[in-house]
């Protein structure tokens, strides 16, 4: 069981981080991930950048937590969760999450239940900054939150070691 959580400020590496799961020592049939990047055009004004901010090891307990959740949920072996922080350009990569299990179908189960979580209640906050020098903070969509509250269950023992990784600058 390999688990790796990052929070970040520095722009994602993809190519170490599809190198660091090929290393995996784990016997699995599917690999998932999931990349998600800041688009410019999600209103009438463009977008020029996302501003995240956290609770510094508030945020990295929380996901462990998630994880933690998803793994009695699932038979997933290995999970990666990058996260970015700080200020992020359009058409920079915001957040990678890789799962790996025996079966596609745990691995893409386990991979949505973490993204679904990362959007709607991970402890991040999102403020949009636009061309005209406007700013907007970004609240949970209720549609993500509802596929959230579906997927979620009670809180039970970890299934794994917590090894705290930070790249913070």
């Amino acid at each position: 069981m390999t688990v790796l959580i990052q929070v970040q400020t520095n722009p994602l590496d993809m190519t170490a981080l599809m190198r660091h799961a090929s290393l995996s020592e784990q016997d699995f049939g599917a690999q998932v991930t999931f990349t998600g990047w800041v688009r410019q055009h999600d209103y009438v004004t463009p977008i020029t950048h996302l501003h995240l901010e956290h609770y510094p090891q508030v945020t990295e307990a929380e996901i462990a937590r998630i994880v933690d959740t998803c793994l009695h949920k699932w038979p997933v072996n290995e999970v990666v969760v990058v996260h970015r922080v700080g200020k992020i350009a359009v058409g920079e990569a915001i957040v990678f999450v890789l799962t790996q299990a025996s079966h596609r179908s745990d691995a893409y189960a386990a991979n949505e239940y973490l993204m679904d979580y990362l959007k709607t209640t991970a402890p991040f906050w999102k403020q949009e900054c636009f061309v005209d020098g406007s700013t907007h903070w970004v609240a949970a969509k209720a549609s993500d939150v509802a596929k959230a509250l579906k997927a979620s269950h009670p809180y039970e023992e970890p299934a794994f070691e917590f090894i705290q990784v930070l790249d913070i600058e």
